[in-house]
């Protein structure tokens, strides 16, 4: 089984950055930020459980500054998610490659995410 733990820790503690977040620092590119890693987070969950791309995609909505905290919880889990399952169905390599373009493996795919979220994070708090 593949410890996403590192991930969930990475989007909670960004998540909970950007729900404590005054709405100067929301309207300042803090909400922007969110958004963009949530929708990006999103589009690679949706890409691993349909690599072949069978279902149409779907974006992540604009919801507000106030709720891109959640919309980035709940996109991290989500990618979280599609990762054990795809470990767990004992995915080979090429399917992996089919899922995200630079990854060969499941635990790839969640190193990239968390350095995304790492990114994300520092991008909207400074």
């Amino acid at each position: 089984m593949l410890d996403t733990s590192p991930l969930t820790a990475a989007v909670e503690r960004f998540a909970d950055r950007l729900r404590a977040a005054p709405q100067s620092r929301l309207r300042r590119g803090a909400a922007a930020e969110g958004l963009e890693l949530a929708r990006e987070l999103a589009a690679l969950a949706q890409r691993l459980e349909d690599p072949h791309g069978a279902a149409p995609a779907r974006r992540m909505p604009d919801a507000g500054v106030f709720v891109v905290g959640d919309q980035v919880a709940v996109a991290g889990r989500d990618l979280a998610e599609a990762l054990r399952g795809l470990a767990d169905a004992g995915a080979d390599a090429q399917h992996a490659d089919d899922a995200h373009d630079a990854a060969t493996a499941p635990s790839e795919v969640l190193d990239e995410a968390v350095r995304l979220v790492e990114r994300a994070e520092v991008r909207a708090m400074r």
